[in-house]
């Protein structure tokens, strides 16, 4: 059985003790606290000890800006979860589709439901060994899947009344992970999923494709109880403003601007996972120890590089597992390219010298992608970018906006005025997007070399756990 994120959920946020029975603890003073759904594009482990996702980094903000505490809660259904009360939640989001039935019917009619902050299609996926089909006239007489809490049930409402030729089930599972993983081994044949869910999770699960769109577009809210009308409208604001300044489309560029490789060569590197990798699992790990960079980035940087061939040499001269070049080498004390180890911490220690020189407002991980390019093109070229990015009125401090003045380094009438000068800058935005593709990858199906656990206020602070990971006795 292939391993599944997030296929449990973490204690609650904010709780002294980790027991999955416990519900969330009353909101305090100047705190916020939200519901969230975990999942591979909501809110998910990230680099390091970071935590990730669109709506966690939303409701992140939503608390800085209004000067509150952010704690956490994860819920399989947070809507449900706030619905019953009792919680202290103020906030329930992730995975939350605005009902069209809401100002008449249902319990959901006495919730707030916040502005849209952005849509998405559900689509049918279908196992690539089975049948693909066209149109619903196809699928009579079929099981077709639905996540049960997944907020696409009430959506598709509608659908499903109009087609009771389907023999429809809805699933308790933990996360749409879950459906997709059981959809990709065969377990079931057809699933109604979101359709950057599916997207997020190609090169993860190979064996599953989308057939079609089943309905118009969902678009996503965040809910919030009855009595917090002003809450409410303080959100509706938020959006208003990151629609304005910009900032929604650039977290929407971040973690919908997916990183993937063809689906043949992510066959290919599972199948180097199981057969490859665990001869130099060992060696990232204990590197992981001497620099703090995560094992899987540094595998996923060596697989694009030297596809975990200690001994590779490229027609350029660079060699060994990361392939560093002749210079690097010189810089890192004339290592031994061909020496693995050396070759992989000198890497390390390289990529962390150039996180270290780019400004400290820069954040994570756009912190770590922009290391990355200068780690393939060199430090001084990605500032000609980051330059240029600026004079197009674009972040300079942001991977999404640098990524398109790269390749504008190749062109005379940009590298005339660039410091450095003409650069192919279209290679590291390939090398970037394929090593965030490969590190997706290792993320699921890899567990980190330690548990990661941060305590505040004697109080463990929620994450989203991955597969594999030790979940300190949570199952």
């Amino acid at each position: 059985m292939r391993r599944i994120l997030w296929s449990c959920i973490a204690a609650s946020a904010a709780m002294a003790a980790c027991e999955p029975s416990m519900n969330p603890p009353a909101q305090q003073a100047n705190e916020l606290l939200v519901l969230l759904r975990p999942g591979p594009v909501t809110w998910f482990p990230g680099l390091g000890d970071e935590q990730n996702g669109f709506d966690y980094e939303l409701v992140q903000r939503f608390a800085r800006d209004q000067g509150l505490t952010l704690k956490v809660a994860p819920a399989t259904d947070p809507l449900i979860k706030l619905a019953e009360g009792g919680t202290g939640a103020v906030i329930a989001a992730g995975g939350i589709y605005r009902p069209a039935y809401v100002a008449t019917r249902g319990r959901d009619a006495s919730m707030l439901y916040s502005a849209s902050y952005y849509a998405v299609e559900p689509v049918l996926i279908y196992n690539l060994d089975g049948y693909k089909p066209a149109t619903w006239a196809d699928l009579a007489g079929e099981k077709v899947a639905v996540l049960e809490g997944s907020g696409l049930a009430a959506a598709l409402a509608t659908v499903l009344g109009e087609h009771p030729e389907i023999q429809w089930r809805t699933m308790a599972l933990p996360s749409t992970e879950a459906l997709i993983s059981q959809v990709s081994d065969g377990v079931i044949d057809y699933a109604i999923v979101a359709s950057h869910e599916a997207e997020a999770l190609r090169n993860v699960y190979l064996n599953f494709e989308r057939a079609f769109a089943v309905a118009k577009k969902q678009e996503l809210v965040w809910v919030l109880a009855p009595e917090h009308a002003r809450m409410r409208n303080k959100v509706d604001e938020f959006f208003a403003r990151l629609q304005r300044d910009g900032t929604l489309k650039r977290l929407i560029d971040r973690y919908f601007s997916y990183g993937q490789v063809p689906r043949p060569d992510a066959g290919v590197f599972q199948e180097r996972i199981k057969s490859t990798l665990p001869q130099h699992r060992a060696l990232f790990q204990r590197v992981q120890q001497a620099t703090g960079v995560d094992w899987r980035l540094l595998a996923a940087i060596a697989y694009q590089e030297s596809q975990w061939d200690a001994q590779a040499t490229s027609e350029t001269g660079v060699r060994g597992l990361m392939q560093l070049t002749e210079e690097t080498a010189r810089q890192l004390g004339a290592i031994d390219r061909l020496d693995a180890q050396a070759s992989v911490l000198g890497a390390a220690r390289y990529l962390r010298d150039l996180k270290d020189k780019l400004p400290q407002r820069i954040a994570e991980p756009d912190r770590t992608w922009l290391a990355l390019a200068a780690y393939n093109i060199g430090i001084a070229h990605l500032e000609d970018a980051r330059i240029l990015a600026q004079k197009q009125r674009l972040s300079p401090d942001s991977w999404t906006a640098v990524k398109q003045a790269l390749p504008l380094l190749a062109l005379p009438e940009y590298y005339q005025d660039a410091k450095y000068g003409y650069a192919r800058g279209g290679m590291p935005v390939a090398f970037v997007d394929r090593v965030r593709a490969y590190y997706d990858i290792l993320l699921a199906q890899q567990p980190p070399l330690q548990p990661r656990l941060r305590l505040f206020a004697g109080a463990a602070e929620a994450r989203p756990p991955r597969t594999g990971e030790p979940t300190l006795g949570i199952r």
